[in-house]
């Protein structure tokens, strides 16, 4: 690799990023305000979840009021009376029957017939039009025989129907609710309140009153209160539920921690880094709300196919009626019946539920596990990836490089000294390189000399006197650069980055520096070559570097020495073969290279959650999670496909049945049977939606 300090910033991680998407989802609530967190008031808000839980509380009282009116509308009914061999009569069972279900016309229809106004208003009919139109007919034509009207009434068609409805809709509710409950478990995770140090005192206020700099007490088994940093203390902290870490980990003084996160048997102080709105467990739910409600191809489409089954159901409702009742010879009350059966099965609620549930389950689900989405057709489209590049350092490496060889060329100059002056150059610089050697030098308790007249070499080391003698950390490509002759012994391991240490334009030593691979790594690749999926890597790092990490895990190929605005164009050359390209990279200098990828996964860790250009973002840097996603991804697309071809199918043989295409064969459906079969088609939609996990 050619250290150079300038190629720092393929290891700078990127800061807090604001997320603003148009939001137009039907499964979570709606965004209000402008859009800002709140730990305890997100977007969806408190107000979000009691609004939907206030709603499955009518539905459900609905129904219960409905199911008691509806038994004795059951026994006035002459048809329910001709089929149980009873008779129930008295003056005026007529009007006793009509008012029952009026009733239940208005207070259990009120849900439908509410939302038909509300859809003629905004000029998109929808689900509740068909509903709101089928109940109107049926207790329309019913009250009018009540009053005259030769016919049969439905009134007890018309109350199974409602009910019916009613429980669909419950049940529902419910569903949409389960499928977000991951999102509200990450809600919960923020404690209400914070152990406030001031002084030699410690308060108690709430979590949202913390401000930057604030320096707060996390007692053992507590949940952490703030993302900061530990100033006092150490202990291990739990944070699977937010990154999808298992193992505890172990945390000391200058570590960072994430709010939400589980203290383990230690206490600690944190010195707060900012308010609770920028906290990456905000940030995480901001991310996991947008995505719920940002819309996939598959959800226009699912929702393109809803609105036209409402106008085919409507028209076919219509052309039922007209048939039988101008063609078929048929009285009023019996077309009247096919057409409300027809409308009634037709109603597209398993079609508009298909893919709004499983967004609203894999986002959720990927959040639990440090998957977090932001574009929802980048998450759906990750089936289709053929190729995966991988930027290597952080990634498919521990990306924390420590020195594994130090050489001296001159008998005068120990390990220490080289190790000295070199760290004297490093000292100010956050490359994984100098952190290394600083590492390294704290280790063995070396005091670090001052400089003066420090200076860059772009693309090739650091410069700088130090206690009258000029000093260089430079390349390989320095060296070669100024035809300077190296000892034989400075040849080190393949897999190693080495840098050289010059006094007065002389070679004394070099610095051999190795970033391990993960364990993790190997599995992934493996995994990738079993999906059929090449693997590529993609460094800044030389040539021997990346062949030898491309060897050691059985990558395909590899491009090396490739600076931050070639990654682009290596890309895009991937791409002119054919290849459907996701790339890896931290969100900063790969900015360019995860937009040109037709899937853009940013790696990162702890808060710094998100790249803009990325669709993706992994909040571990670990490869198993890249492959984890890409399947999980597949799934996904599989259960929207699965669940809309079940809602489309079922439609296209319930119609005909409903408009009595099998009458002759004596088979015929009733309003009430066509809502049970709608309803067992809304149930089967969400059970497949709710059997969706990371894995499977």
């Amino acid at each position: 690799m050619e250290h150079s300090h300038s190629q720092g910033n393929e290891h700078t991680r990127h800061s807090h990023h604001d997320h603003s998407h148009d939001t137009h989802g039907q499964v979570a609530q709606p965004k209000h305000g402008n859009g800002t967190q709140h730990a305890h008031n997100p977007p969806m808000g408190h107000a979000g979840h009691d609004h939907h839980a206030m709603m499955i509380v009518d539905f459900r009282k609905r129904f219960y009021v409905v199911l008691i009116l509806t038994v004795p509308i059951l026994v006035l009914s002459h048809m329910i009376q001709q089929w149980l061999d009873i008779h129930v009569e008295f003056p005026g069972d007529r009007y006793v029957l009509a008012a029952l279900s009026s009733i239940v016309f208005f207070y259990g229809g009120w849900p439908f017939l509410k939302g038909w106004t509300d859809e003629m208003r905004s000029k998109d009919p929808g689900m509740m039009t068909l509903i709101g139109f089928a109940i109107t007919v049926a207790y329309g034509y019913s009250v009018a025989t009540v009053f005259g009207l030769a016919g049969m009434d439905f009134f007890w068609e018309l109350a199974t129907l409602i009910l019916i409805m009613l429980l669909g809709h419950w049940i529902e509710m419910k569903s949409i609710a389960g499928a977000s409950r991951e999102l509200e478990l990450l809600v919960q995770l923020m404690p209400d309140e914070a152990h406030l140090i001031t002084g030699d005192q410690v308060n108690d206020i709430k979590t949202a009153d913390l401000k930057k700099g604030d320096v707060i007490l996390i007692k053992p088994g507590e949940k952490v209160a703030a993302d900061g940093r530990i100033i006092e203390g150490e202990s291990s902290l739990n944070e699977s539920m937010l990154t999808g870490e298992s193992k505890p980990v172990q945390k000391r003084k200058g570590n960072e921690v994430i709010a939400g996160s589980i203290n383990g048997n230690g206490a600690i102080r944190i010195s707060v880094a900012h308010g609770a709105e920028q906290s990456y467990l905000s940030q995480v739910i901001q991310l996991v709300q947008d995505a719920q409600h940002s819309k996939s191809k598959t959800q226009l489409l699912a929702n393109s196919a809803a609105r036209w089954l409402t106008l085919i159901a409507i028209l076919a409702g219509i052309i039922t009626f007209s048939y039988w009742y101008f063609a078929g010879g048929k009285d009023l009350a019996f077309s009247i019946e096919r057409m409300v059966t027809v409308i009634v099965i037709c109603c597209p609620h398993a079609l508009g539920l298909a893919v709004p549930l499983v967004v609203a389950k894999s986002t959720a689900q990927s959040a639990k596990n440090g998957l977090l989405i932001k574009n929802r057709t980048a998450f759906e489209n990750a089936r289709k990836i053929t190729t995966l590049v991988f930027d290597k350092t952080g990634t498919l490496t521990v990306g924390k490089f420590e020195v594994s060889k130090v050489v001296s060329y001159q008998s005068d100059l120990n390990e220490h000294a080289i190790l000295r002056f070199a760290s004297a150059l490093e000292q100010n610089s956050e490359h994984p390189i100098a952190t290394g050697i600083i590492q390294k030098v704290k280790d063995l308790q070396i005091d670090i000399p001052k400089t003066q007249n420090f200076n860059a070499i772009t693309g090739k080391g650091v410069e700088a006197d130090v206690e009258g003698k000029h000093i260089k950390v430079v390349s390989p490509g320095y060296l070669k650069e100024n035809k300077l002759d190296l000892p034989s012994e400075q040849e080190s391991d393949e897999s190693s980055t080495v840098v050289f240490v010059l006094i007065d334009e002389v070679p004394i030593g070099h610095i051999a520096l190795a970033d391990i691979i993960r364990p993790e790594s190997a599995d992934a690749i493996r995994k990738l070559q079993d999906h059929d999926i090449k693997s590529i890597l993609l460094t800044g790092d030389n040539n021997k570097v990346a062949a030898s990490v491309a060897e050691k895990l059985g990558m395909n190929s590899f491009f090396a020495e490739v600076l931050p605005h070639q990654k682009l164009e290596k890309i895009k050359e991937l791409q002119t073969r054919g290849e459907y390209v996701a790339m890896t990279g931290d969100g900063v200098n790969d900015a360019p290279a995860l937009a040109q990828a037709d899937v853009g996964i940013a790696v990162g860790s702890g808060s710094d959650i998100a790249a803009e250009t990325a669709g993706i973002v992994l909040v571990n840097s670990n490869p198993k999670d890249v492959v984890n996603l890409i399947l999980f991804g597949k799934a996904t697309y599989r259960k929207m496909i699965q669940n809309l071809a079940w809602a489309t199918g079922y439609n296209v043989i319930a119609l005909p049945l409903a408009a009595g295409i099998l009458y002759g064969e004596g088979i015929l459906l009733s309003p009430a049977v066509g809502a049970i079969l709608m309803t067992v088609s809304t149930v089967v939609v969400a059970i497949n939606a709710s059997l969706l996990k990371v894995g499977n």
